[in-house]
């Protein structure tokens, strides 16, 4: 099938496309009826160029031409009747409503021709995304999981916000969260080292702090291959947040890098995980503190909540910053896919409209063993 006709072919299979192609082709048929039986003092002619414009909102240049071709057949029909082909009238709208008519093809053209390289764009974005980020599975061990992007740059379905899960050393599940400096597709690199890095090390270290070592090692080493820091030296730095959940333990241990703190659901009551000791984001490079382990009651039916800080700083049209904590503890969900639809409608009306910021959020709930 010629790629052209595609979008033309979708459009008629459905009742509300049929009625807009009919729309311009009814508007050739009133304008020649009302032309015809108006006085010879009044010229309607000039009216079909609405016609094709009209086409050119809604479809491909081939239809387009169709439809000014037709315009213009009108137009001779009703000079034609008239007895006037002939005189400078008719010539001069003929000629206006063939270049307005051209004009209108070379707008649907480039507006089609633009739709495609997006939707090329889009699929390309998907697959980066399958292949980097690659979200967590539904159920790991006995978490049930669920997760939620929202990438800020338009046509961009992944930027600078991660996140991925994976088995550690013995029956437990290692979790990471990030937030890379910078949206959009150009922080896709430092994600991708982050994550590469905790792919490889989630097994191989028995301890988080051994863990959180060995992904600030690998940004710190490799940010400058994926990504130009020379305009802007030690301004390349990703936030981070590590967990580690046992199967048979009703606990869950933290390590933070400069991460904002999760939030616990227990009993439909939210608290703050907040550290008790802060180290820099990775990738800053420079002398810190020792990673340390911070560990808390995760029980059966609890729901951790991660996010990254484009949730918290979104604002509202007032400049309000959404206070996630608050809404959290007014939702009733009690599920991860339940508790993040509610929570990605809930930030939408807060904003009013879409995210200016790389936006992540992972929904973790323990169940029975």
């Amino acid at each position: 099938m010629p790629a052209w006709r595609a979008p033309v072919e979708r459009l008629l299979m459905r009742p509300w496309g049929r009625v807009l192609v009919a729309v311009p082709l009814a508007l050739i048929v009133l304008i020649c009826l009302a032309d015809l039986l108006a006085p010879s003092s009044v010229q309607l002619g000039s009216l079909l160029v609405i016609a094709p414009a009209l086409t050119a909102a809604f479809t491909g240049p081939r239809l387009t031409a169709l439809v000014g071709a037709l315009a213009v057949g009108a137009l001779e029909v009703i000079d034609g009747t008239r007895a006037g082909l002939t005189t400078a009238n008719h010539m001069a709208q003929l000629l206006a409503l063939v270049a307005l008519s051209a004009l209108m093809v070379g707008v649907s053209y480039v507006r089609e021709r633009r739709a495609h390289q997006l939707l090329r764009t889009r699929s390309v974005s998907e697959t980066a995304q399958r292949v980097l980020l690659r979200p967590p599975r539904p159920r790991i061990g006995p978490l049930r999981v669920a997760w939620l992007y929202l990438a800020a740059e338009d046509e961009a379905q992944i930027g600078g916000d991660l996140f991925a899960t994976a088995r550690g050393p013995g029956l437990s599940t290692r979790v990471v969260i990030g937030d890379v400096r910078g949206s959009g597709i150009t922080s896709m690199g430092e994600a991708s080292v982050v994550l590469g890095a905790f792919r490889e090390g989630a097994h191989r270290h028995a301890s988080l702090p051994g863990l959180a070592t060995a992904l600030e090692d690998s940004v710190c080493r490799e940010t400058e291959e994926v990504s130009d820091t020379r305009p802007d030296p030690g301004e390349h730095f990703v936030t981070a947040l590590l967990l580690d959940i046992p199967d048979h333990d009703p606990k869950v241990s933290m390590v933070s890098c400069g991460h904002p703190p999760p939030l616990l659901v227990h009993d439909r009551r939210v608290s703050v995980l907040d550290p008790t000791t802060r180290t820099p984001p990775l990738g800053l490079c420079v002398p810190a503190a020792p990673h340390r382990t911070d560990t808390y009651a995760f029980e059966t039916g609890d729901i951790i909540l991660l996010y990254t800080d484009g949730v918290i700083e979104a604002r509202s049209p007032a400049g309000d910053f959404y206070p996630l904590a608050e809404r959290l503890g007014a939702l009733t969900a009690t599920t991860p896919d339940t508790l993040l639809r509610d929570i990605h409608r809930d930030l939408l009306r807060h904003i009013g409209g879409e995210p200016t910021d790389d936006t992540a959020l992972l929904a973790i709930q323990r169940l029975p063993d």
